[in-house]
């Protein structure tokens, strides 16, 4: 049986707690033992900060432990009310945007790999819009249908990402729906990438969000996710000494953007403001995987 599906199944008898110090255990496990993910987390995190020696080796074990609180918190969404929810997550920039969820039109929300993007999705399809995501197809097919039934459970819709059929999916909803399009796009999927400037540094991102927006004539919302720490009445009403900030940035305008270029226009547009927000919290910026360095190509 896969690993995460065990521990997925074991955490339905266990208390929270125990299951965020055994997630906890595992991750400085790995950074002890300078585990793969670690290595990559660590290479990634370099060039986003410059950290290097024990200045990044401190950073990576931080990186591990928000990797580590996210995975507890997935486990633990089961059992989450809706005012457990309200209460972890705070938001930032809403009333500059909150004109885009009172009419009828869908919204593109850009995101990348920070903080707990579940539990905003989850806070957002109650207080905002419906919220439809697309998700990797995770193997076993059982951990991806976990996945799927988890963000049903709290108003989130997901799409598999299957290439083409997907995005016409998505094109479907964006022109016929009032829904808020979740994209977690910093790391392209696609083999398609568009290039752009992260960091100072060239990087390929996913074109979905702006070939979205591009064909739908619908607006994109560039999403950042952190981590706080919680005090008082509030980290009580959380059952958590941690919280999750959900900041909402500028509005992308497909109408702004005219020409040839225009979908790599508004990815960099897109790829700015989320390079902003990991570069001022990195240690939540999830990225354990190989990610688009143009110089590594």
């Amino acid at each position: 049986m896969n690993a995460f599906l065990l521990a997925w199944r074991a955490s339905r008898w266990l208390p929270a707690g125990v299951v965020r110090i055994a997630a906890w255990a595992i991750a400085m496990l790995g950074w002890l033992t300078h585990a793969k993910a670690e290595r990559r987390l660590a290479a990634n995190l370099a060039r986003v900060t410059g950290e290097e020696g024990p200045g990044l080796r401190a950073l990576t074990r931080a990186g591990l432990a928000s990797v580590a609180r996210y995975y507890a918190e997935i486990l633990e969404m089961r059992r989450m009310t809706a005012r457990t929810v309200d209460a972890r997550v705070r938001v930032e920039g809403l009333d500059a945007v909150a004109h885009l969820f009172s009419g009828d039109q869908a919204v593109i929300a850009v995101l990348g790999h920070s903080g707990n993007w579940d539990l905003v999705g989850a806070w957002g399809s109650r207080h905002l819009i419906p919220v439809v995501a697309v998700a990797e197809r995770l193997k076993p097919d059982e951990v991806f249908d976990e996945f799927v039934a988890l963000r049903a459970s709290h108003g989130v819709t997901v799409l598999g990402h299957e290439g083409g059929a997907t995005f016409r999916q998505l094109i479907r909803i964006a022109r016929s729906e009032a829904a808020l399009v979740c994209l977690v796009a910093d790391r392209d999927l696609s083999g398609s990438g568009v290039p752009v400037t992260m960091w100072g540094r060239q990087v390929k991102v996913a074109p979905g969000p702006a070939a979205l927006a591009a064909v739908s004539a619908r607006q994109i919302l560039p999403v950042h996710v952190r981590y706080e720490r919680l005090r008082g009445a509030r980290r009580r009403a959380a059952r958590s000494a941690w919280g999750t900030v959900l900041s909402f940035g500028q509005v992308i305008d497909p109408a702004d953007y005219t020409g040839e270029r225009r979908v790599d226009e508004m990815t960099q547009a897109w790829a700015t403001t989320l390079a902003d927000g990991i570069a001022a919290r990195p240690q939540d910026w999830h990225m354990l995987q190989r990610f688009g360095w143009l110089e590594d190509a």
